[in-house]
Protein backbone atom coordinates (compact mmCIF):
# COMPACT_ATOMS: atom_id res chain seq x y z
CA UNK A 1 0.00 0.00 0.00
CA UNK A 2 1.62 3.56 -0.83
CA UNK A 3 -0.17 6.83 0.95
CA UNK A 4 -1.21 9.15 -1.74
CA UNK A 5 -3.06 11.78 -0.10
CA UNK A 6 -3.98 12.44 3.50
CA UNK A 7 -6.42 15.01 4.80
CA UNK A 8 -8.97 15.83 8.02
CA UNK A 9 -12.67 16.91 7.00
CA UNK A 10 -13.74 17.14 10.43
CA UNK A 11 -10.86 17.90 13.59
CA UNK A 12 -13.18 18.55 17.08
CA UNK A 13 -12.13 18.22 20.76
CA UNK A 14 -13.91 19.19 23.71
CA UNK A 15 -12.50 19.65 26.93
CA UNK A 16 -15.37 18.88 29.59
CA UNK A 17 -13.66 19.04 32.72
CA UNK A 18 -10.28 19.65 34.44
CA UNK A 19 -10.19 16.69 36.98
CA UNK A 20 -8.81 13.84 35.68
CA UNK A 21 -9.25 11.34 38.36
CA UNK A 22 -10.28 7.88 37.61
CA UNK A 23 -9.65 8.84 33.95
CA UNK A 24 -9.77 5.79 31.17
CA UNK A 25 -8.85 6.60 27.68
CA UNK A 26 -10.73 4.88 24.94
CA UNK A 27 -9.35 4.88 21.18
CA UNK A 28 -11.62 3.90 18.39
CA UNK A 29 -10.73 3.69 14.58
CA UNK A 30 -13.97 3.16 12.11
CA UNK A 31 -13.83 3.07 8.44
CA UNK A 32 -16.82 4.24 7.24
CA UNK A 33 -16.31 3.97 3.34
CA UNK A 34 -14.13 2.34 0.72
CA UNK A 35 -14.41 3.27 -3.08
CA UNK A 36 -12.40 2.71 -6.17
CA UNK A 37 -11.18 6.00 -7.66
CA UNK A 38 -10.95 5.38 -11.57
CA UNK A 39 -8.19 8.18 -13.02
CA UNK A 40 -6.25 8.00 -16.20
CA UNK A 41 -3.62 10.32 -15.74
CA UNK A 42 -1.61 7.92 -13.32
CA UNK A 43 0.04 5.86 -15.01
CA UNK A 44 0.42 2.39 -12.50
CA UNK A 45 -0.14 -1.58 -12.40
CA UNK A 46 -1.91 -0.76 -8.62
CA UNK A 47 -5.59 0.85 -8.03
CA UNK A 48 -6.53 3.30 -6.18
CA UNK A 49 -9.33 3.72 -3.73
CA UNK A 50 -10.70 6.42 -0.97
CA UNK A 51 -10.91 5.39 2.34
CA UNK A 52 -12.97 7.28 4.89
CA UNK A 53 -12.70 7.20 8.60
CA UNK A 54 -13.27 8.48 11.71
CA UNK A 55 -10.53 8.72 14.79
CA UNK A 56 -12.34 8.78 18.44
CA UNK A 57 -10.52 9.82 21.82
CA UNK A 58 -12.54 9.55 24.44
CA UNK A 59 -11.51 10.87 28.10
CA UNK A 60 -14.09 8.98 30.43
CA UNK A 61 -15.90 9.51 32.83
CA UNK A 62 -17.13 12.85 30.52
CA UNK A 63 -13.69 14.77 31.01
CA UNK A 64 -12.85 15.34 27.11
CA UNK A 65 -13.49 13.91 23.69
CA UNK A 66 -11.62 14.32 20.49
CA UNK A 67 -13.12 13.45 16.90
CA UNK A 68 -11.21 13.46 14.05
CA UNK A 69 -12.42 12.23 10.27
CA UNK A 70 -10.59 12.32 6.95
CA UNK A 71 -10.04 10.74 3.29
CA UNK A 72 -7.21 8.23 2.78
CA UNK A 73 -5.95 8.41 -1.08
CA UNK A 74 -4.24 4.98 -1.13
CA UNK A 75 -2.55 2.92 -3.88
CA UNK A 76 -2.80 -1.26 -3.76
CA UNK A 77 -2.36 -4.12 -5.72
CA UNK A 78 -5.40 -4.73 -7.83
CA UNK A 79 -5.70 -8.23 -5.97
CA UNK A 80 -5.67 -6.46 -2.64
CA UNK A 81 -8.37 -3.58 -3.92
CA UNK A 82 -10.34 -6.26 -5.53
CA UNK A 83 -10.42 -8.51 -2.33
CA UNK A 84 -11.15 -5.12 -0.49
CA UNK A 85 -14.05 -3.82 -2.68
CA UNK A 86 -15.83 -7.06 -2.60
CA UNK A 87 -15.80 -7.47 1.40
CA UNK A 88 -16.83 -3.92 2.08
CA UNK A 89 -19.55 -4.55 0.79
CA UNK A 90 -20.60 -6.31 4.33
CA UNK A 91 -18.29 -3.38 5.82
CA UNK A 92 -15.41 -5.92 5.88
CA UNK A 93 -11.42 -5.42 4.88
CA UNK A 94 -8.87 -7.99 4.55
CA UNK A 95 -6.07 -8.26 6.86
CA UNK A 96 -3.86 -7.20 3.86
CA UNK A 97 -5.54 -3.74 3.37
CA UNK A 98 -6.96 -2.91 6.96
CA UNK A 99 -3.58 -3.05 8.76
CA UNK A 100 -1.21 -0.60 6.72
CA UNK A 101 -4.46 1.62 6.36
CA UNK A 102 -4.77 1.81 10.16
CA UNK A 103 -1.29 2.25 11.17
CA UNK A 104 -1.45 5.07 8.65
CA UNK A 105 -4.60 6.40 10.71
CA UNK A 106 -2.62 5.85 13.86
CA UNK A 107 0.26 7.98 13.01
CA UNK A 108 -1.01 10.76 11.13
CA UNK A 109 -4.70 11.13 13.38
CA UNK A 110 -2.06 10.50 16.88
CA UNK A 111 0.48 13.38 16.17
CA UNK A 112 -2.33 15.68 15.32
CA UNK A 113 -4.35 14.58 19.17
CA UNK A 114 -0.72 14.92 20.82
CA UNK A 115 -0.73 18.45 19.74
CA UNK A 116 -4.22 19.05 20.19
CA UNK A 117 -4.39 17.06 23.83
CA UNK A 118 -1.19 19.62 24.65
CA UNK A 119 -3.21 23.08 23.66
CA UNK A 120 -5.93 21.75 25.60
CA UNK A 121 -4.12 20.53 28.82
CA UNK A 122 -5.15 16.86 28.74
CA UNK A 123 -3.28 13.82 29.19
CA UNK A 124 -1.21 12.24 26.31
CA UNK A 125 -3.42 9.38 24.52
CA UNK A 126 0.27 7.50 24.27
CA UNK A 127 3.13 7.92 26.93
CA UNK A 128 6.39 9.86 25.62
CA UNK A 129 9.97 9.25 26.44
CA UNK A 130 10.54 10.68 29.94
CA UNK A 131 14.15 11.07 31.48
CA UNK A 132 15.13 9.79 35.24
CA UNK A 133 17.43 10.27 37.31
CA UNK A 134 19.49 7.06 37.76
CA UNK A 135 18.96 4.82 41.20
CA UNK A 136 21.51 5.16 43.74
Amino acid sequence: MKLLGFNFTKINIEKYKDSFKDLKLENHVDVTSVAEIKQETIKSDDDFLAVKFKYIINYKPEVAKLEMEGTILVSVEPKIAKETLKRWKVKETPDEFRIPLFNIIFRKAGLKALELEDELNLPLHLQMPAIRKKAD
